[in-house]
Parts: C-alpha cells; sequence; structure tokens
C-alpha cells in the first residue's frame, strides 16, 4: 500500500517539488531579511499600516517564537508575528507581516473563499483524520464502500486546500498594495516583498500538488483492487 510504484511514480516526485518549495521560501526570506527598508518601518508597523488603509480596528499584533511561524488567528483577532518579522525593519519581515494583516482584512469584510474555508475546517479535520484509515480497511478487507469512503473523506481535505490557494494570493495581493499606496516600501523595494510572499504562496502549491498525486494513486489503487476483485 504504502510503498507501491504508483508511490515512487505519482507522489515522490510531488514531496520532491514540495521540498524544493520550503527551500526556496526559506532561501527568500534569508535573502531579502538581509535588505533594510528605507523608511525604517518593521513587521510590526507595516501590519498596522495595512490595517489602518483598509479601516480594519480591534485587531492586536502579538510577538511569538521561531521563524516563519507568522499567521492571523480568527479567533482571538490577533495577528501573531515571528521575532525575525515584528520587530524588524527588513523588506521580507514587512511584506510577511503585511500578508498576515491581509488575512486580518479578508476576514473584516468578508471575503467570501475566506468565509468558506472556516466553514469547512470542522469537515476538513473530520476527513484528514478518518481517510487514510478507511482506505486501509478497505484494501485490507477489499471491502470497496470503506475504500471509497476514505477516498471520499480524502477529497474533503483536499478541496480545504484547494480553497486556501486564493486566500492566500489575495492576502499576498493585498498587501503588496496597501504597501505600495502606504509608501512603506519604496518602488525599488516591492519587488522583494512580492518575491518573498510569491514563494511563500508556492508551498501551499506544492502541498496542493502531493494531495492530487495521492489522491491519484489512491484512485488507481481502487481501479487496481476493482480489477482483481472482477
Amino acid at each position: 500500500m504504502f510503498f507501491d510504484s504508483y508511490y515512487f511514480l505519482l507522489v515522490v516526485p510531488a514531496m520532491i517539488f514540495a521540498f524544493w518549495a520550503q527551500a526556496r521560501v526559506n532561501s527568500t526570506f534569508r535573502r531579502y531579511s538581509q535588505q533594510a527598508v528605507r523608511s525604517g518601518m518593521t513587521g510590526a508597523d507595516a501590519a498596522e499600516a495595512v490595517l489602518r488603509l483598509n479601516g480594519v480596528t480591534g485587531v492586536r499584533i502579538e510577538r511569538i517564537d521561531g521563524e516563519l511561524t507568522d499567521h492571523y488567528d480568527p479567533r482571538d483577532n490577533v495577528i501573531r508575528l515571528s521575532r525575525p518579522v515584528c520587530d524588524v525593519s527588513s523588506v521580507a519581515a514587512v511584506g510577511v507581516a503585511a500578508h498576515e494583516a491581509g488575512h486580518a482584512v479578508q476576514y473584516a469584510v468578508g471575503y467570501g473563499p475566506i468565509k468558506l474555508r472556516t466553514a469547512i475546517i470542522p469537515v476538513t479535520k473530520f476527513g484528514s483524520a478518518l481517510s487514510m484509515p478507511l482506505v486501509i480497511a478497505g484494501l485490507i478487507f477489499s471491502y470497496e464502500p470503506l475504500f471509497m469512503a476514505g477516498i471520499i473523506f480524502f477529497c474533503a481535505a483536499l478541496f480545504f486546500q484547494l480553497v486556501t490557494l486564493p486566500v492566500e494570493y489575495n492576502a499576498s495581493e493585498r498587501a503588496v498594495a496597501a504597501l505600495a499606496e502606504s509608501g512603506a516600501l519604496t518602488d525599488d523595494e516591492l519587488p522583494g516583498a512580492r518575491s518573498t510572499l510569491s514563494a511563500a504562496a508556492l508551498t501551499y502549491v506544492a502541498a496542493l500538488a502531493v494531495s492530487l498525486m495521492q489522491l491519484l494513486r489512491l484512485l488507481l489503487l481502487f481501479g487496481g483492487n476493482s480489477r482483481r476483485r472482477d
């Protein structure tokens, strides 16, 4: 099951792409962390600027440990910025912080895809937990309904990843637009912020690619199992 030829032909190449994407975001972040912002604006300043420009109030900004652990928590309405971002005045820090503020803006304006993503989180968690056990049970007992149920639950988790893509790209677009409009970054600094956010977005594309290849693998296994039964 786990080391069939489909795994090596489909999933492994996608995983290599995912590893490359993660390495790229790390290297891009390090590169533009070395480029200081002329305005002296820190990541926290950038997040506040994006919120202010969009008329969003009541969002807290907190510092957290780690690197690239930055995120917006809609439950507590707080933007959490890692130490290499929060108090650092670099193109990478400003870009990442503005992106997280972009998520806060999405929630504030009721951006459709993020509302959909929030709504399907419970189903996604349930599906992620049950999909592979059902698939394995279906294979072990040669019971196709179990196998198909696992695939359906897997598709629910995959749909969450699919919805996440426009959410992430839109947050980056909002961030870059706000940074340009506010003058937080100069014209020659904006490309660095775009590159940092594009590299980060690529990791979501890579994760989706891995899941798509895993789904194709499961479907091929399902088809092969059905033919053997016939």
